[in-house]
Parts: structure tokens; sequence; C-alpha cells
């Protein structure tokens, strides 16, 4: 399975929602993302669900800058 493929595996969760969160993320901003954003994000998917549903729904903060910054772009995204 290359790159994308194990990305696309990794970005389905446990809910429909963070499903859609985060693959969307995967198709639209992650071709053009930087390198490091690209690998924060990869590391980002090693995050429980519930850690990543309080922080998109903004009753947390992830304690990374560069996880907090995709967070806040899916937020944005979004309009959460």
């Amino acid at each position: 399975m290359d790159k994308s493929g194990r990305l696309r595996w990794r970005t389905r969760r446990g809910t429909r929602e963070l499903d859609a969160l985060f693959g969307g993320w995967l198709d639209e901003v992650f071709p053009h993302a930087s390198e490091a954003q690209q690998q924060a994000f990869d590391e980002l998917l090693d995050v429980q669900d519930p850690d990543l549903w309080d922080w998109v729904m903004g009753h947390a903060r992830a304690p990374r800058a560069d996880w907090q910054a995709i967070i806040d772009d899916i937020r944005a995204r979004h309009r959460l």
C-alpha cells in the first residue's frame, strides 16, 4: 500500500464525522501541504478518537502547535 493509501486507511475513524473531517483534509489540503504539515498529519492520526473529537469540537487544544494548526484548518473549513 502506498503512502496515500495508508493515510486514507488511517483517516477511517470510529465515527463518520471524524472520517469526513480528516478524510476531507487529506483530499483537499494534504496534496498541497508542506512536508512538515504532511508529517504532522500522519502523526496526528495516531491520536485516539476522543482526543481528536475534543480538539475538533473546540473543547480542548492539541498539545502540539502543528497539530493545532491542522485542527484549526479543519474547524475553519467546516465552520466548527
